[in-house]
């Protein structure tokens, strides 16, 4: 893995290799802490101790990647002195903004913390990392399977921020194995997991024995029921530091509090590179073959591994903030706004939609939509799919909703052709089996056009 490496002196960061024009990048600067907040963050009460930074620093020009793949962490030791409650730290950064985080991380672990940086809107990290003064690290994972316009965002950050991004590769041997075996496609068939884990979860495992802490992009917003309470700062519940054991490796999220559109108002703002691929419709970039540009009415991380239920759209990169009660996949909070509420929109039971199944003749034609109200990708149809029941009104087609998350689950698969949240389906008036919608777009427009073909 390779990580980008800045001068390690305050001069050079001031230097040519950062050169801005000065009055500009003050003034933009000013708009970082405009950014609002979507969460709050909480935290275990658990504290942890970490040995003190060592002395000793490492020369900028040794390469970090024999550093990282040859280390063999030492015992963890048992030592007095204070104690870094993390708890704390994060309420006292619950309002600050993402350069202040910055800024605070940077400052507590120099030259044995990096920025983990995908190719894709986390650059907004490395532009906070700049405006700090500070000097910084930066690496990625290479999992041979990048877009093209991956690589060149690469390049260009590099040559705007004078750094070298320290990458870090998947072991030949293990990719070998798992392609001469399964071949090269193996996940679109038996899940993303066993892939991710040789490409990316295990050379960030093999990074991050060279670091005590490390700096990610993860925001609350991004994923469904699964990032929703992720903290400013913590202890790494998943992966392990320098010093080897558990409370070895400290974990921050500057973003965590920030909205998406807030993210891009901040790179706009500033100018920095993105990747060409944003303009085409993709939002969450991740491996070429496993991302592709969202729809219409679609949630951002539906790009990602989209022959999977909503729930799977995790890598492993940050299994310890993927959110999970009592070990059941389809666990929620108890408390969850209810969605498609309208006039317009019929509420079926499990025993109003087993009776629209069995009819043979309907008076009128029904769309239901097969939900979960926590599902984000349901979540982002709702203002279209109200907008359709209001135009539909009286024309024929009665419009309704059926939650099938939880108890209703098994039988939504069995009876109602679910796949993944959300399922729509068309009950023409005398059709004995419901039409399944077979597209991802979920505007009106196109929604339209398939109860008129079809009704």
């Amino acid at each position: 893995m390779a990580l980008a490496v800045t001068s390690s002196s305050s001069t050079a960061i001031s230097g040519s290799s950062f050169s801005r024009s000065g009055a500009s990048s003050e003034s933009k600067a000013l708009q970082i802490c405009s950014i609002r907040l979507s969460g709050r963050t909480h935290l275990s009460q658990r504290r942890f101790s970490l040995k003190p930074l060592n002395a000793e620093s490492h020369s900028r020009s040794e390469s970090w990647v024999p550093r990282a793949s040859t280390l063999t962490a030492p015992e963890v030791e048992e030592k007095g002195g204070e104690v870094e409650d993390f708890e704390q730290l994060a309420k006292k950064l619950e309002d600050a903004s993402p350069l202040e985080i910055m800024d605070k991380a940077l400052e507590k672990f120099g030259d044995d913390i990096a920025i983990a940086f995908s190719g894709a809107e986390d650059v907004a990290l490395i532009e906070y990392a700049r405006l700090t003064g500070k000097p910084f690290r930066v690496f990625s994972l290479d999992t041979g399977r990048l877009n093209p316009e991956t690589y060149r965002l690469f390049d260009a950050v590099e040559k705007q921020y004078g750094i070298r991004i320290e990458y870090m590769f998947p072991d030949a041997v293990e990719v070998q194995a798992l392609v001469r075996n399964k071949g090269l496609f193996s996940f679109y068939e038996d899940g993303h997991q066993e892939c991710c884990r040789v490409r990316k979860v295990r050379p960030l495992r093999r990074a991050l024995k060279g670091l005590k802490a490390w700096i990610t992009g993860q925001r609350k917003d991004q994923s469904p029921g699964t990032r929703s309470e992720i903290p400013i700062v913590q202890v790494d519940p998943v992966f392990e530091g320098l010093d080897g054991g558990a409370g070895s490796l400290v974990k921050w999220n500057p973003l965590a509090n920030v909205e998406g559109a807030d993210v891009w108002t901040f790179l706009r703002t500033m100018d920095v590179p993105v990747n060409a691929l944003h303009a085409q419709g993709y939002v969450s970039i991740g491996c070429e073959p496993c991302t592709r540009p969202v729809l219409p009415g679609q949630h951002e991380r539906e790009g990602r591994w989209w022959w999977e239920d909503a729930k799977a759209k995790e890598c492993g990169l940050h299994k310890g903030n993927i959110k999970e009660e009592d070990g059941a996949v389809d666990s929620k909070p108890a408390a969850v706004q209810e969605i498609f509420e309208s006039n317009n929109v019929v509420t079926l039971s499990k025993e109003g939609i087993e009776n629209l199944t069995k009819l043979r003749n309907r008076k009128e034609a029904w769309l239901v939509v097969l939900y979960a109200p926590w599902c984000p990708f349901c979540q982002a149809m709702e203002a279209s799919y109200i907008e359709l029941a209001e135009k539909l009104a009286g024309k024929g087609v009665k419009v309704a909703k059926f939650r099938a998350d939880g108890e209703q689950k098994e039988f939504a698969k069995q009876e109602l052709q679910l796949g993944s949240f959300p399922t729509i389906l068309l009950f023409p008036k005398s059709a004995p089996r419901a039409i399944k919608y077979p597209s991802e777009h979920r505007d009106v427009d196109s929604l339209m056009s398939f109860v008129n073909l079809l009704r």
